[in-house]
């Protein structure tokens, strides 16, 4: 689906924008500042920011976001300005243990793209991402 001349296609697990926009994880900052300079393209569906929004509800989220004084909306803005929305893909050939996170092994799949995760069961699947021109790591390098 991508040309191998487009920047580096990234697709972002919601515990990575987590540490960048809630918990304040200083090396996960220059991920998302490298967006806006066209280092790489971050890939996203409209499940994927349905479930950032879930998450930001549950209450350890919320007790992190009031101390640092951050908003649920403020979040979903920054995802929405940053975040270049695709179709959902179809089910990869792999499939993840957990369920929850099939929705970005296919799309790293689809658009053989660089999937960032701190997810051991996306982890794990490395490998198998690999033979299909996909990779999951847990940080930018």
């Amino acid at each position: 689906m991508t040309d191998p001349a487009e920047h580096l296609a990234l697709v972002l697990d919601t515990n990575i924008l987590l540490d960048v926009w809630v918990f304040g994880d200083a090396a996960a900052a220059p991920l998302i500042a490298g967006l806006p300079q066209g280092q790489w393209r971050w890939l996203a569906t409209p499940p994927m920011r349905e479930e950032l929004a879930r998450v930001l509800a549950y209450p350890q989220i919320v007790n992190s976001m009031a101390h640092h004084q951050i908003s649920p909306q403020s979040v979903l803005e920054q995802f929405d300005a940053r975040a270049e929305m695709v179709a959902v893909a179809p089910k990869a050939s792999v499939t993840c243990k957990d369920p929850d996170d099939q929705k970005f092994i296919d799309l790293a799949v689809a658009y053989r793209a660089t999937l960032l995760s701190k997810d051991k069961a996306v982890l794990s699947m490395s490998k198998r991402l690999l033979a299909l021109g996909a990779t999951a790591r847990a940080a930018i390098k």
